[in-house]
Protein backbone atom coordinates (compact mmCIF):
# COMPACT_ATOMS: atom_id res chain seq x y z
CA UNK A 1 0.00 0.00 0.00
CA UNK A 2 1.13 3.52 -0.66
CA UNK A 3 0.98 6.49 1.69
CA UNK A 4 -2.48 7.44 0.41
CA UNK A 5 -3.89 4.01 1.33
CA UNK A 6 -4.29 2.85 -2.27
CA UNK A 7 -2.69 -0.32 -3.58
CA UNK A 8 0.20 -0.17 -6.01
CA UNK A 9 -1.90 -1.85 -8.74
CA UNK A 10 -4.89 0.33 -8.01
CA UNK A 11 -7.60 -2.33 -8.38
CA UNK A 12 -9.94 -4.12 -5.97
CA UNK A 13 -11.98 -7.27 -6.66
CA UNK A 14 -15.41 -7.02 -5.03
CA UNK A 15 -18.01 -9.82 -4.74
CA UNK A 16 -21.60 -9.51 -3.47
CA UNK A 17 -22.16 -12.40 -1.02
CA UNK A 18 -25.44 -11.45 0.68
CA UNK A 19 -28.84 -10.49 -0.68
CA UNK A 20 -29.77 -6.85 -1.11
CA UNK A 21 -33.46 -7.41 -0.37
CA UNK A 22 -34.69 -5.33 2.58
CA UNK A 23 -31.57 -3.16 2.84
CA UNK A 24 -31.50 0.61 3.20
CA UNK A 25 -31.87 2.52 -0.09
CA UNK A 26 -28.49 4.24 0.32
CA UNK A 27 -26.82 0.83 0.80
CA UNK A 28 -28.47 -0.45 -2.39
CA UNK A 29 -27.14 2.62 -4.19
CA UNK A 30 -23.60 1.84 -3.00
CA UNK A 31 -23.82 -1.75 -4.24
CA UNK A 32 -25.15 -0.59 -7.62
CA UNK A 33 -22.52 2.14 -7.75
CA UNK A 34 -19.82 -0.51 -7.43
CA UNK A 35 -21.32 -2.27 -10.47
CA UNK A 36 -22.70 -5.29 -8.64
CA UNK A 37 -25.99 -6.66 -9.94
CA UNK A 38 -26.71 -10.01 -8.23
CA UNK A 39 -25.36 -12.39 -5.61
CA UNK A 40 -21.93 -13.88 -6.35
CA UNK A 41 -21.33 -11.25 -9.03
CA UNK A 42 -17.68 -10.12 -9.03
CA UNK A 43 -16.30 -6.88 -10.43
CA UNK A 44 -12.94 -5.15 -10.38
CA UNK A 45 -13.03 -1.48 -9.42
CA UNK A 46 -10.33 1.16 -9.26
CA UNK A 47 -8.91 1.65 -5.77
CA UNK A 48 -10.05 5.21 -4.97
CA UNK A 49 -11.18 6.78 -1.69
CA UNK A 50 -14.74 6.98 -3.09
CA UNK A 51 -14.87 3.26 -3.89
CA UNK A 52 -13.26 2.40 -0.56
CA UNK A 53 -15.98 4.43 1.17
CA UNK A 54 -18.76 2.57 -0.65
CA UNK A 55 -17.12 -0.77 0.18
CA UNK A 56 -16.79 0.26 3.83
CA UNK A 57 -20.46 1.28 4.03
CA UNK A 58 -21.76 -2.08 2.75
CA UNK A 59 -18.90 -4.30 3.92
CA UNK A 60 -21.40 -6.65 5.62
CA UNK A 61 -22.71 -7.56 2.13
CA UNK A 62 -19.35 -7.96 0.36
CA UNK A 63 -16.10 -9.83 0.12
CA UNK A 64 -13.24 -7.86 -1.38
CA UNK A 65 -9.55 -8.28 -2.06
CA UNK A 66 -6.71 -6.32 -3.61
CA UNK A 67 -5.84 -7.47 -7.12
CA UNK A 68 -2.17 -8.22 -7.65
Amino acid sequence: MTASGMTATGMLRVTLVKRMFGRAPNHLACVRGLGLRRMHHTVEVVDTPQNRGMINKVSYLLNWEEVK
